[in-house]
């Protein structure tokens, strides 16, 4: 090996050797300066020199996640990274007496801590956070990340679920120590979200940080701390889709029970049905609410959905009773008549309904014969002889009678043999004519009915569009 490959080699090795000596000799002296700052500290008092200053203690929240949000208990699990910063007056010293070494990182028991705790804390176990390490600087700064699940309690104000926008408040502070002991900042206006993990249900718009100094009834000294008020907006595609969406589909069949035709049998069924349809729709909403006075946007609309089908199967039974009025009722009115069976009819589209009579007649009244009558009575053509038989009406000879008025142009009056026949024809014809006018009755009253269930589909039609229309509106 020649003398120019001898010396790198030479320097390597030496090199080698250093490493671990330096290394060993860094973690001597952070040993050394572990022992030495421990040697007369004490961890249960305020590190101060003179006890009559003020730790200031500066927070910094970093939320990472929206775990649960409990509407019907109120209660929000987030997790939180907390850092707080304070100074120690104890744990200070120079580099140079410990070969450089500014920083070490030590247990969080080892050291005083500030007794910060979530007011609004709703964790039913009160389980201390995760006990993490503290960096310790030369300068006597600590700092301290502590991870934490926080359940905290939070006024949910469902009236326009589900288009709702909930606050929800994080408050900070010491639980012994007043505004002359420790003071708490800021360290940024806001939670940091720049590592928030998205929600499925929920949309951050912002986490605002505030100081406030409260003075409680209890105390004559002030007590700072730090809310973080975090703005949440709910996501209502899912929604929409589950709730919604088949509540708008169930409401417009109610509609359709005034189309079905009344001898079918089913107008009432369908309107029961739909109206138990959203019963179940809105105990599934009410077990997912907190039970307030609140009621939420999508009860309102599932109460004046179900309010509409309960008045349109009344209407709908109330119809019915007109359809199948019988022949023993009365007349339909003249002004129904007029305005429902002319108008309305028109209007609604349902021109068949409003047949035209024949003038001068009365509803339920059957147009008078306009053949003419013998005295008063029906004419006939023909004499109904003794055995039987048919003769003409001038006599068996076939020539008329004097006087038979067949020169004047009337037709002869061929029952005058027989008194019996009038009244046997008067009351066939009187039958007849009842008939028909009771079959005249019944088809006025169906047309009434049908009308009226052509005009109260179309009324309910517009009234499930308007009431969907303002609820999807919420959500634009």
């Amino acid at each position: 090996m020649s003398a120019k490959m001898r010396v790198p080699c030479a320097c390597y090795f030496v090199f080698l050797l250093f490493i671990p000596a330096g290394e060993s000799a860094h973690g001597r002296y952070a040993q050394k300066l572990l022992k030495d700052l421990l040697a007369n500290y004490s961890n249960a008092l305020r590190p101060v020199a003179d006890t009559d200053h003020v730790i200031n203690v500066t927070l910094q929240v970093t939320l990472s996640q929206i775990i649960d949000m409990d509407e019907r208990n109120q209660i929000l699990t987030t997790y939180l990274w907390v850092r707080q910063v304070w100074m120690d007056a104890f744990l200070t010293w120079k580099t140079d007496d410990y070969d450089g070494l500014d920083t070490i990182r030590i247990p969080s028991s080892y050291v005083w801590r500030p007794d910060i705790v979530l007011y609004n804390s709703a964790d039913d176990e009160f389980s201390s956070s995760m006990e993490t390490n503290v960096v310790l600087r030369h300068d006597g700064q600590v700092m301290w990340d502590q991870p934490a699940i926080t359940k905290s309690s939070c006024s949910v104000d469902v009236a326009f679920f589900p288009f709702d926008v909930q606050h929800c408040h994080l408050t900070f502070g010491s639980w012994t120590h007043n505004g002359n002991q420790m003071d708490l900042f800021n360290a940024l206006d806001s939670a940091d979200l720049a590592d928030f993990i998205a929600n499925v249900e929920w949309e951050i718009l912002g986490m605002p940080a505030k100081k406030n100094v409260i003075l409680y009834g209890c105390c004559s000294d002030p007590y700072p701390d730090i809310t973080f008020t975090l703005h949440l907006k709910r996501r209502s595609s899912f929604y929409i889709f589950n709730l919604l969406l088949p509540c708008m589909l169930i409401s417009f069949l109610a509609p359709l029970g005034f189309y079905l035709p009344a001898d079918s049998g089913e107008k009432v069924s369908l309107g029961v049905t739909v109206l138990l349809a959203l019963t179940v729709f809105q105990l599934l909403v009410a077990e997912s609410m907190p039970p307030s006075e609140s009621v939420p946007l999508i009860g309102k609309y599932y109460i004046a959905t179900m309010t509409m089908v309960t008045a349109s199967t009344a209407l709908t039974i109330f119809i019915m009773n007109i359809h199948h009025c019988g022949p023993e009722g009365r007349p339909v009115p003249a002004w129904a008549e007029r305005f429902i069976l002319k108008y309305l009819a028109r209007l609604c589209f349902a021109h068949e309904a409003a047949e035209l009579r024949p003038a001068g007649t009365a509803p339920g009244e059957p147009p008078e014969s306009q053949a003419p009558k013998c005295n008063g009575e029906p004419p006939q053509h023909a004499l109904v002889g003794v055995d039987g038989g048919e003769e003409p009406a001038g006599g068996p000879d076939g020539q008329r009678p004097e006087g038979s008025g067949v020169e004047n142009g009337e037709e002869p009056c061929t029952c005058r043999g027989h008194p019996e026949l009038p009244e046997n024809v008067d009351y066939i014809a009187k039958a007849y004519q009842d008939q028909r006018a009771s079959q005249l009755r019944v088809g006025e009253w169906r047309k009434l009915a049908k009308v009226m269930d052509r005009f109260f589909m179309w009324l309910f039609f517009i009234m499930v569009f308007i009431m969907s229309v303002l609820i999807l509106g919420k959500a634009v």
